[in-house]
């Protein structure tokens, strides 16, 4: 018998050289084969989206399961739609008149971690977009949703191997250790970490010396500026909020509003059932919110509002939908401006749109750097602005922050991996798709000789000359090119 972190490393690296032999056979078939194999998963995942659902939900405590079923109807069948097109493998591409071909190349095995906030829907995902890019795939579950990973991943590769594929492109692990998932980030056989999760684990897997794609927290701001449909923009936010009960990253953390229109945004969300929490009440949640290690409190994490109140010792209307915080502050130890999984926002209001435009950078620089936000108005050169001036990879216009993030209200790619780009320590600012997964071979014909390039060079070099020369300098330099030429 083996400790189990031994353990847990070798099953790691039974299951990265069985994928590395399953990628290779993977990696001969056809777009038509593959395809058949993507099709297979997504309606698997799309079968089983409500017993999945109720699953997840049974096993970590957080989120409707009403909710996940939507993520996992998602998750299978909007993302096949979104790639069954796709060229991923094979010729991609021929330019004939630029004489240049392209050639999608499987990235290899894939290591995927996977969070327990959106456990089913995300295996599916990924599952469905690495199968698309002809490569194989292991996870890593999050221990407090491994059953219910551990279902789906059952249930697709089922459903893959009968379509063709090997049965070793999609496996899990099942003895779940650091140790087992460090091993799986820093093995020389995986290809590249596909990370979902909290900070620490994105961090860790930029760390571990393999290719990385991995998402950072989100704390997106909406604003509501004074040209907004206020009402349309507080049901898109309430809904957007108490969608999953707040699980999905790129869900609204804060409302910012201008104090000429404040009355009426306020009215709008207490008829909407938002409730406002008084001081008083704000100070006793927010030693909720987060951890002492300033990390979020698990407790609060896909609840709905009525748990969180008991959590606090609040008294709150039954049917209260958010719970809402005044705030003027911003900073690590701000609980209220930082990410709140859950039914619960702060509330700031500013000036003017200038002020609103700044306090949104406070927020993002502080947390969510590069991920999204939400903008309600009717202005196009508000807008514009903001879309010049917030460090955000996605901003989202008159649309719910959760479902326009992901795509799903939106024309962003489908997904459930959201890149964060450089300013929030990813490597790409994409929702993830297959495209992500694959390298691309360029074959490309010679167009032009030697003999042009040095003629080129010396053409340029005498143009760029040129430029700063007087008049008399110019003319006299044309006249002695011109000299030249007939000599030769």
């Amino acid at each position: 018998m083996l400790d189990k972190d031994l353990a847990s490393i070798q099953e790691t690296r039974d299951l990265l050289r069985k994928a590395t032999a399953a990628q290779k056979k993977l990696s001969q078939m056809s777009q038509e084969q593959i395809d058949s194999i993507c099709k297979a998963i997504a309606k698997a995942g799309f079968d089983n989206r409500e017993e999945l659902a109720k699953m997840a939900v049974e096993e970590t405590g957080f989120g409707k399961w009403q909710d996940k079923v939507i993520k996992n109807e998602f998750a299978s069948k909007r993302v096949f739609e979104a790639i069954k097109n796709m060229k991923t493998v094979g010729v991609l591409r021929e330019d004939k008149e630029q004489k240049l071909t392209e050639i999608g190349v499987p990235i290899g095995v894939i290591a995927a971690l996977i969070p327990s906030t959106n456990p089913t829907s995300t295996v599916i995902y990924k599952s469905l977009i690495a199968l698309k890019a002809g490569n194989a795939i292991v996870f890593s579950p999050h221990p407090a949703a491994k059953n219910c990973i551990h279902k789906t991943v059952d249930l697709i590769r089922s459903a893959a191997v009968e379509a063709g594929c090997p049965a070793d492109a999609i496996s899990v692990q099942t003895t779940l250790t650091m140790s087992g998932t460090e091993e799986l980030m820093k093995s020389d056989l995986t290809k590249l970490i596909l990370a979902t999760g909290g900070s620490a684990m994105v961090k860790a897997a930029y760390s571990s010396g393999r290719p990385a794609i991995g998402v950072g927290p989100g704390n997106g701001p909406a604003y509501i500026e004074t040209s907004a449909d206020i009402a349309t923009a507080v049901k898109n936010i309430i809904e957007s909020k108490t969608f999953d009960n707040g699980t999905i990253c790129s869900s609204e953390q804060s409302i910012i509003t201008d104090n000429k229109i404040k009355d009426q945004v306020i009215a709008e969300l207490k008829k909407q059932k938002a409730y406002f929490l008084d001081k008083e009440e704000s100070a006793r949640l927010a030693k909720f919110i987060l951890r002492d290690n300033g990390t979020m409190n698990p407790q609060i994490v896909g609840k709905d509002v009525a748990t969180i109140a008991k959590l606090a010792n609040l008294h709150v209307p039954n049917d209260a939908t958010v719970l809402i915080a005044p705030e003027t502050r911003v900073g690590n130890k701000i609980p209220y401006s930082r990410e709140k999984l859950g039914p619960i926002l702060a509330f700031y209001t500013v000036d003017n749109w200038q002020d609103a435009c700044r306090l949104c950078c406070e927020i993002l620089t502080n947390e969510g750097a590069g991920h999204t936000m939400t903008i309600h108005s009717q202005n196009d050169d508000i807008i514009k602005a903001f879309a010049l001036e917030k460090p955000v990879s996605r901003l989202l216009v008159n649309t719910l922050g959760t479902l326009g993030g992901i795509g799903a209200t939106t024309n962003l790619f489908p997904a459930l991996t959201l890149g964060c780009g450089a300013v929030g320590g990813s490597s790409t600012s994409d929702n993830i798709s297959p495209l992500n997964l694959i390298n691309i071979k360029r074959v490309v014909q010679g167009v032009r000789t030697m003999k042009d390039i040095r003629g080129a060079a010396g053409e340029q070099s005498s143009n760029i000359a040129g430029e700063d020369l007087s008049k008399e300098q110019l003319i006299n330099l044309l006249v002695e090119r011109v000299i030249n030429k007939l000599n030769t």
